[in-house]
């Protein structure tokens, strides 16, 4: 009866014990199952029913990937419990996860804190596929309600992604830190949490969804504690033309040079998908579908060490438009909201030419070339320098070539272009020094070959694109030290 578990520990020493140049990443979206919002609160029994029917489709999914060669899967925040739901109705869902330092197989001793019938199945689910498996569940913590701090219910609730290694050990846990509007369910920690793990394929780090768009931990992890692979688990709402999960999550591995494995929520009523395995040299692929109500499982090999990249060069971002002269007035110039933001926009009226257009300091300059100036769509120019959004949580400098239905509805999302470009060149005067570069192709779809990045900051086509309508393309520079929310900016250069 010893046997086959004999097998799988030999096969998981000899498949970990030296260090690989290369491995194999898988992320699977998934269809959860979603409690009832409505509901009054339900049995832990109830809770742990509800979880278990997410586990067996993820279940299935690490299978697989194992099968095809996978050392680590991700799989998205919320795919097992806890979205949409309430403080009170929450409480069934969680489990407490103690720090990784304890040194637990919840596999192999499941009750050494309190009940965890969670973390034992996904525990056993890493060691019995011999696999690194990134999580997504919730945390509680007791706390002392003397303490201000401390809610009403006697508890800290945290969004958490846990990873186990392939022995079933928890060896990662993070508590999200930048919660997205509407989850009141849980608690930020006290400050932004540093989350990393080695592996025999380069270090990893974790943050979480909305994490993402913050300094810390998000830049902090890649330009402080040299990771080269990001865990990211998300539930992602898709927004055009800028921010939507697959181009913005392409762009941010790009600009930080790290592998970005990214599991997302698939749900076509809240429009939520988008998942990658994106990576600095443009290896991996990604999913985003928004008419096929299913999970899908990306499988790809990625180089391990990301921070050795040969041939890459700093980008100063704002070198090669600061030297061009600031244009002068125009009544062509027009305002408009994007996302909420009011961006100044000019029509690229000539199928082919030179335009520029500022908002504050930032000027863009577009140089472009279309196949075929169509009369049924439009472009534009778009610059924005300022806070995003009606809370204005953070600062954002954005370049955009958009395109839109007329000129009074640049402020409505489409997914659809025809237009054909053969060339562009975009830069901006950015004060920002991280800037992430998105090309988005009608279909919101990706080709990350067709563009590439000069040092002087240019985003340019690096080859005739005519084959492919553009939707849009973006420079989007985040000037993290003019957030009024994020921490522990000091030390950005």
């Amino acid at each position: 009866m010893l046997l086959p578990s004999l097998l799988i520990c030999v096969a998981c020493i000899i498949r970990f014990s030296y260090s690989l140049d290369t491995f194999v990443a898988a992320v699977y979206e998934h269809v959860p199952f979603f409690p009832d919002p409505s509901q009054a609160p339900v049995t832990q029994e109830e809770a742990l029913a509800l979880m278990n029917r997410n586990i067996d489709v993820l279940e299935r999914a690490v299978i697989t990937a194992a099968q095809k060669g996978a050392h680590i899967i991700v799989t998205p925040e919320y795919a097992i419990c806890c979205f949409d739901l309430s403080r009170e109705t929450v409480f069934p869902y969680l489990e407490d996860i103690p720090d990784p330092a304890v040194n637990w197989i919840p596999c192999n001793d499941p009750h050494r804190f309190g009940q965890a019938p969670v973390q034992k199945r996904l525990s056993c689910i890493a060691k019995n596929n011999s696999i690194y498996f990134a999580a997504n569940i919730g945390d509680k913590k007791p706390c002392n309600t003397t303490d201000s701090s401390c809610p009403p219910d006697g508890y800290y609730f945290y969004d958490t992604t846990v990873v186990f290694d392939p022995e079933g050990k928890l060896i990662a846990r993070y508590h999200k830190y930048h919660l997205f509007f509407g989850e009141s369910q849980f608690n930020v920690p006290e400050k932004p949490e540093i989350s990393t793990f080695d592996t025999p394929f380069g270090k990893f780090g974790i943050f979480i969804c909305y994490d993402i768009l913050f300094y810390n931990p998000a830049v902090v992890l890649v330009t402080q504690h040299n990771v080269d692979t990001i865990i990211f688990t998300t539930a992602w709402f898709n927004t055009l033309p800028h921010y939507s999960a697959i181009h913005f999550h392409s762009s941010w591995a790009l600009a930080m040079r790290s592998n970005l494995l990214s599991s997302n929520i698939h749900n076509i009523t809240l429009d939520m998908t988008g998942s990658g395995i994106f990576s600095p040299n443009m290896l991996g692929q990604y999913y985003y579908n928004k008419t096929v109500n299913e999970g899908h499982l990306l499988i790809s090999e990625l180089n391990s060490y990301t921070r050795n990249i040969t041939g890459w060069s700093p980008v100063t971002w704002h070198e090669y438009a600061s030297q061009i002269k600031k244009p002068l007035p125009s009544s062509k110039v027009f305002r408009q909201n994007l996302l909420l933001d009011n961006y100044t926009m000019i029509e690229l009226t000539d199928p082919r030419g030179y335009t520029s257009v500022c908002h504050h300091h930032l000027c863009c300059h577009l140089n472009y070339s279309m196949l075929e100036k169509r009369n049924d769509e439009v472009y534009v120019l778009g610059a924005y320098d300022g806070y995003h959004g009606p809370h204005q949580v953070f600062y954002v400098e954005i370049c955009t070539l958009v395109k839109c239905t007329s000129l009074e509805t640049c402020h409505v999302a489409t997914d659809n272009a025809y237009t054909k470009f053969e060339f562009f060149s975009l830069a901006g005067t950015f004060q920002s020094t991280i800037v992430y570069p998105e090309v988005l192709l009608s279909g919101v779809q990706l080709d990350l070959k067709i563009f590439q990045v000069l040092k002087d900051g240019r985003l340019v086509s690096r080859r005739k694109v005519c084959s492919k309508a553009l939707l849009s393309v973006n420079l989007l520079g985040r000037n993290y030290m003019k957030d009024p929310t994020d921490l522990n900016v000091s030390t950005l250069s």
